[in-house]
């Protein structure tokens, strides 16, 4: 008597949330959880421990990373490693342009509206940082996040000393000018999940008190900016998440402070569904899925 063939059993799909040691992440348990409804096997791994079998992953969903700056190349390498492997979101191209903040002039050269800002690199001359006429001014290197290594002022010497420290460590600093208008309108972030506006938040002054942050309704001509400037940065259906910081200018124009496409926290927490919004967009790109599943309605 013969007996047919048993059909394989297939396995949950498994998904890395990619982490680092030492951070308070309030995102991750509500995606992980969000992926696990969803039928997806997901757990939290630091992206730096050497005893990973990344191949074993079908995703590594890269998200509160925020030590990478510290570790630069390590980082890189590592994004290329993966990618190797398993299917790395957002991709290494995407995680290689947006670590160095330089990709701003490269948005502002292809004429999108960009905050002012001076870039200023290892041999280059100080001239220039003193000549300028802003009140008051931000330094702050290329390759950076939460505001490390950032100064605020109204001295141009204490401006050219940060400068010429960051500099003098073979690292490029950009100055731009302070704008004032965060203390009272904010800035506003625009969040993109699976390709999607999903929702957007008024965040409140890196540097100095301020507001809490909240949800906030952006306007037509920010919308606008935010589409363009995805538009420029990636190829369609590229970013599984992205999150487009915004601030208007003195004439009211919005224009682009930063384009965070590595470990930005995503206010997940200011979106009803939102760890639902992100966990979806997710389980799209796992192999066998074709095509962006939000999930829920964007806002």
């Amino acid at each position: 008597m013969s007996t047919a063939p048993h059909p394989p059993v297939r396995r949950p799909a498994r998904v890395a949330y990619a982490t680092c040691r030492g951070v308070e992440d309030v995102e991750r348990l509500p995606v992980l959880a969000a992926l696990a409804r969803l039928g997806v096997h997901a757990e939290a791994v630091f992206w730096n421990d050497p005893a990973v079998d990344w191949a074993g992953y079908d995703l590594v969903l890269v998200r509160s990373v925020w030590d990478y700056i510290l570790h630069h190349r390590e980082f890189l390498a590592w994004t290329r490693r993966v990618s190797a492997l398993t299917r790395l979101a957002n991709s290494a191209r995407v995680l290689e342009r947006n670590t160095d903040k330089t990709y701003l002039r490269e948005l502002a050269a292809a004429g999108l509206p960009v905050v002012p800002t001076l870039w200023v690199a290892p041999d280059d001359p100080l001239d220039a940082v003193a000549a300028v006429d802003w009140p008051e001014l931000v330094v702050k290197p290329t390759v950076s996040s939460g505001a490390r290594d950032t100064v605020r002022t109204t001295d141009r010497a204490a401006a050219l000393a940060q400068v010429a420290a960051l500099t003098a460590a073979g690292r490029t600093a950009m100055v731009q000018p302070y704008l004032a208008m965060v203390e009272d309108e904010g800035e506003t972030s625009l969040l993109y999940l699976g390709g999607e506006f999903s929702h957007a938040v008024r965040r409140g002054p890196m540097l100095g008190g301020g507001f809490a942050d909240a949800a906030r309704e952006p306007d037509a001509d920010q919308l606008a900016l935010a589409e363009r400037v995805l538009a420029a940065a990636a190829e369609p259906g590229e970013l599984l998440y992205a999150r487009v910081d915004l601030v208007r200018l003195p004439d009211g124009a919005p224009a682009l402070i930063e384009l965070e496409l590595t470990e930005p926290r995503l206010f997940l927490d200011l979106c009803p569904g939102g760890p639902e919004r992100l966990a979806a967009a997710a389980v799209a790109l796992l192999p066998g899925n074709s095509r962006p599943r939000p999930g829920v309605s964007p806002v």
